[in-house]
């Protein structure tokens, strides 16, 4: 068994194996595969899709759900921490998939649980099972992942789909990146040094429409408000971009894909919905086959073939330290403030910011 929290845990060729589980899972149901095995669903920030499809698959697959999906109803209202509410469903489950508003919380839950951890979104960090449900519906559409140039429109600073999404691809090969943002709400320099270390060609735009012909894939997301602490930023850039059906057809390739980890503010106008570009909904369907598959294998149910660690970094307890990102963990829960060291500079083990 074991606990899934990062894409950056996973080779290329482990995620085309998750890729292939979910489609024989599409393909060929098993509905006794996790027969008798309870699966808790911990959602501290709202949800729709991530929540059913992972409540969905586990019943697909023969699990019973136990959960809730709103921090109000629990005893976290009461003050309980995190580490008590881990260490109190690790007793009545066996697996715990958890979404959190905290970036680093899901690491935090796999590090002191005694039962596996899927992260089903951490704060503006990551968000693995979207990836996953992203590659899926990207390969069925296009064929292959390779040799793909991939427009992020949106929010790309707390969007924890694109940054997932973005460390996914780049490590399929001949990848090429747009980053269309508003400067406040750009790509993270974090992203950008990994793109840069790959040599892998990126650039930032603040609008789209002139690469369009350009784009295999087009990823939308939505400016979300609860990320901002300023309300006045978001005000200004709450609207900077919306696609419409007379903006895309005729100006982008016959090909083209139109994606988004959903829901929809503004962003997307309704008259795309039946045209052949956008696949969003199908995006969010995936997410069922894809989960099936990520339960299977924390639970030890599948296996794929496991290849040497990506993650050489050295990793220490730093007690003096504390990580500088305001959303990160170590900063509600009591940890060890690990760092890790990568390249003679440190990181916070938690949500990945570089230490100052």
């Amino acid at each position: 068994m074991s606990s899934i929290i990062s894409i950056k845990n996973f080779t290329k060729n482990e995620i085309l194996e998750i890729l292939n589980k979910a489609n024989s899972l599409k393909n060929f149901p098993q509905q006794n595969l996790i027969e008798n095995k309870i699966v808790a669903t911990l959602f501290f920030e709202p949800s729709t899709r991530t929540r059913l499809s992972f409540t969905s698959a586990s019943f697909k697959i023969g699990g019973k759900v136990l959960g809730f999906d709103s921090p109000d109803a629990t005893s976290l209202k009461k003050g309980e921490s995190l580490r008590d509410t881990i260490k109190v469903i690790e007793g009545y489950s066996d697996v715990i998939i958890m979404r959190h508003l905290r970036d680093g919380a899901a690491k935090f839950a796999k590090d002191i649980s005694t039962v596996p951890i899927i992260n089903a979104g951490d704060g503006s960090n990551e968000h693995p099972s979207q990836t996953l449900l992203d590659l899926y519906t990207i390969k069925d559409k296009l064929k292959n992942i390779d040799n793909l140039t991939t427009a992020f429109v949106g929010d790309l600073k707390y969007g924890r789909t694109v940054h997932s999404l973005t460390e996914a691809l780049s490590k399929f090969s001949g990848q090429k990146f747009y980053f269309i943002a508003p400067d406040e709400i750009q790509i993270p320099s974090e992203i950008r040094k990994i793109l840069d270390s790959k040599n892998i060609p990126y650039e930032l735009l603040s609008d789209y429409k002139a690469i369009l012909k350009e784009v295999d894939v087009l990823y939308m997301t939505r400016i979300q408000r609860e990320r901002f602490e300023n309300p006045d930023l978001y005000e200004r850039v709450k609207n900077s971009f919306e696609i419409s059906k007379n903006i895309i057809l005729g100006n982008c390739k016959e090909s083209m894909i139109i994606l988004h980890p959903l829901p929809r503010v503004n962003e997307i106008n309704i008259d795309l919905d039946d045209t052949k570009h956008a696949v969003y909904f199908e995006q969010a369907k995936n997410g069922v086959q894809i989960r099936e598959a990520m339960i299977g294998i924390a639970l030890g149910k599948i296996n794929i073939h496991s290849s040497k660690k990506i993650n050489d970094d050295t990793v220490i307890n730093n007690d003096v330290s504390l990580c500088p990102n305001k959303n990160c963990i170590t900063n509600f829960e009591k940890t060890d403030n690990k760092v890790v060291i990568k390249n003679n500079e440190q990181f916070c083990y938690y949500c990945g910011k570089k230490i100052n």
